[in-house]
């Protein structure tokens, strides 16, 4: 694994200031993966109850039946839930539930409900990875108004964060396996359980995969939408900066009626998710993405969580969609909750500055850096959309990631399920993929298309 190529962002802006958040003592670097930290910065003990386990690596033995180049198998076939959470029962798990975890349930008494199994704690990143984490502790920073970073060399900058904006960070710039190419299906579920699949082939390459990266540049990012037909073709592009205020990101899509490529500067905060029906905005794919600036970001503290975790069911190749996408909710059969400490971030959209989410609360899983549970108010307070990310870890190359990530409509009482793949054919997902930067052009994206 590749670190991010070393980079200044003030120096390569030109600018001269003192950095908002100091780096970590020697003494403090050096607790990480130490006895009570890991590599990462996780608390590596369990909780008192026994109900969290100590982390001892994370799942990094393949699981009898596995075979390369194959889908997953899930390393936990046997196991059953402990429990159920309901709309009957919540109450007495209340403590351990997100406020939209909760509304769930109650807009949703019949049909929606959290079976609970045993806590497997299988996160795990590359040997290499977890080196240049321990040295970036010592250097990295914010520039003052949290929107752009300096000395940053991995891929977790602030592995014992002091504010929430250095959590969304470490969430920002996770490993995700350096380049990869990956095909899914997005699917907008009407109110009444009726659902039309897109599918999607993307591809993401941190930029220092490419050779020199340009200053400021993150990761470069394709996205051809290859089903249904009328969709077919049409592609997107998008050149990922850190610094998104100092140099906005850079986005093109190519229309495959028009046969033309154009900029696209709503792909960028609450502009519309692509071919989601209105179910999602750009900046919440991922959870979230994208620029900082637009929120106040306060570190609210840390809790035990049920979140979705070790989602193998998901990826199940019997099943076909219609299996999984029930009207409001997918089948809670396939759903997997386990209890995992998550930190806690609020971002307030700031005065004067405008977003269709006034606010979002960000539980953030403290083994991956990954936010897991996300629940976005409206500009009246109230609770909107509730999105869940089903973590599951590809333990043959050390990348934790969502199986599927899912955006709630408490409202409308539709939603949109992201990543299934139970209709496509083989493993969904190509590691270590191969690219050249002029792959990543806007004069590429006319060759993407297929019309």
């Amino acid at each position: 694994m590749k670190a991010l190529t070393k980079t200044t962002i003030l120096a390569a802006l030109g600018l001269l200031a003192q950095n908002a958040f100091a780096e970590l003592t020697a003494e403090q670097a050096a607790s990480l993966g130490g006895d009570e930290l890991t590599p990462i910065g996780a608390e590596r003990a369990g909780n008192a109850a026994g109900t969290i386990p100590a982390w001892t690596g994370g799942q990094t033995d393949l699981p009898a039946g596995y075979v390369k180049g194959e889908p997953l198998v899930d390393p936990f076939p046997n196991e059953k839930p402990l429990f159920t959470i309901t709309a009957q029962n919540f109450e007495q798990y209340k403590e351990n539930l997100s406020t939209g975890q909760i509304a769930l349930l109650q807009r949703y008494p019949d049909t929606y409900r959290m079976p609970v199994y045993t806590t497997h704690r299988t996160a795990a990143y590359p040997a290499s990875m977890y080196e240049a984490v321990k040295k970036d502790a010592l250097t990295a920073k914010t520039t003052p108004d949290g929107n752009g970073l300096v000395n940053v060399d991995s891929y977790v900058p602030f592995p014992i964060p002091k504010s929430g904006v250095e959590i969304v960070w470490n969430h920002v710039l996770r490993y995700r396996g350096g380049s990869v190419q990956r095909s899914y299906t997005q699917i907008p579920v009407q109110a009444n359980g009726s659902f039309s699949p897109v599918v999607f082939q993307d591809q993401l390459t941190f930029a220092q995969y490419l050779g020199t990266p340009p200053p400021n540049r993150l990761f470069y990012y394709k996205q051809a939408i290859k089903a249904p037909a009328r969709l077919e073709g049409d592609v997107l592009l998008v050149h990922e900066n850190i610094d998104q205020v100092a140099e906005p990101r850079a986005a093109w899509v190519y229309n495959a009626g028009q046969r033309r490529v154009r900029r696209a500067p709503d792909v960028a905060y609450d502009g519309p998710g692509n071919a989601s029906d209105g179910l999602r905005t750009a900046d919440d794919l991922d959870m979230y993405n994208g620029a900082l600036d637009r929120y106040d970001w306060k570190l609210l503290g840390k809790k035990e969580l049920y979140v979705p975790y070790n989602s193998f069911r998901l990826g199940n190749k019997d099943l076909r969609y219609k299996d999984i996408v029930l009207t409001g909710h997918m089948n809670p059969e396939y759903l997997r909750y386990e209890l995992h400490r998550v930190w806690v971030v609020e971002a307030t959209l700031k005065d004067g500055e405008r977003h269709i989410y006034a606010k979002r609360t960000f539980y953030v899983d403290e083994d991956t850096w990954q936010i897991t549970i996300a629940d976005l108010y409206d500009g009246r307070g109230e609770l909107w959309r509730v999105k869940e990310a089903h973590n599951n870890i590809h333990y043959q190359v050390g990348v934790p990631w969502y199986a599927v990530e899912t955006s709630h409509d408490l409202i409308s009482g539709r939603h949109l399920p992201i990543g299934l793949g139970n209709e496509l054919k083989g493993y969904q997902y190509n590691w270590d993929f191969q690219v050249k930067e002029r792959d990543y052009t806007p004069a590429a994206l006319r060759r993407s298309g297929v019309r």
